[in-house]
C-alpha cells in the first residue's frame, strides 16, 4: 500500500509517494512477542491434558468401587467374582450371583454399570489381578479392591 501526498506539487511533476508497509524489525518484534506468548500458554494446555486424565480417571474409580459395594450389598456379602467381572456388573443378576439379559425375570439385581470404563491413561477396559501392566484395571475379587493398573503409583488412589 502506498501513501501519496496531497501537497501541491509543481506543474507536471507526479505526486510523491512512499511506502507504508510494515518494516522488517517491526514484523520481527511481533513475531517474537507471538513465540513468547506461545512458550507460555502451550504448558498450560499440557498440563491441562494431565489433569483431565487424573480427574477421568478418579471418577471412572469411585463409579466403579461404589458399584462394586452395592453389588456386594445385593449379594449377601459376595463381591463379583474376576472370571464373571464384567458380566456381573453389566447384566442382571440373581442372589447367586448367576446372569441373564436385563429384565430377564428372577434377575432382579444390575446392571450396575452399563460397561466397564476406559482406563484415561491406556484406553482399555480389561480387568484383571496380574502385574502392573498385565491389564488396565486390577481388580481383587476377594477383597473388592479396584485399582487403575497402568503404573505402581495408580495402584495406591
Amino acid at each position: 500500500m502506498q501513501i501519496c501526498s496531497l501537497r501541491p506539487t509543481p506543474a507536471r511533476t507526479p505526486l510523491r509517494c512512499r511506502g507504508a508497509g510494515f518494516s522488517l524489525v517491526e514484523i520481527l518484534i511481533v513475531v517474537l512477542l507471538l513465540s513468547i506468548l506461545a512458550a507460555m500458554v502451550i504448558p498450560q494446555f499440557i498440563g491441562a491434558a494431565e489433569q483431565t486424565r487424573d480427574n477421568a480417571l478418579a471418577t471412572n474409580l469411585s463409579r466403579v468401587r461404589q458399584q462394586i459395594e452395592l453389588y456386594r450389598h445385593h449379594h449377601d456379602g459376595n463381591f463379583p467374582e474376576l472370571a464373571n467381572f464384567t458380566e456381573q456388573l453389566t447384566k442382571s443378576s440373581n442372589a447367586l450371583g448367576q446372569t441373564a439379559a436385563v429384565d430377564t425375570p428372577g434377575y432382579s439385581f444390575g446392571p450396575y454399570l452399563s460397561s466397564i470404563p476406559r482406563n484415561p491413561y491406556t484406553a482399555g477396559n480389561i480387568v484383571g489381578d496380574g502385574e502392573v501392566g498385565t491389564s488396565d484395571w486390577y481388580y481383587n475379587e476377594n477383597t473388592g479392591d479396584f485399582h487403575a493398573n497402568h503404573d505402581e503409583d495408580a495402584r495406591e488412589l
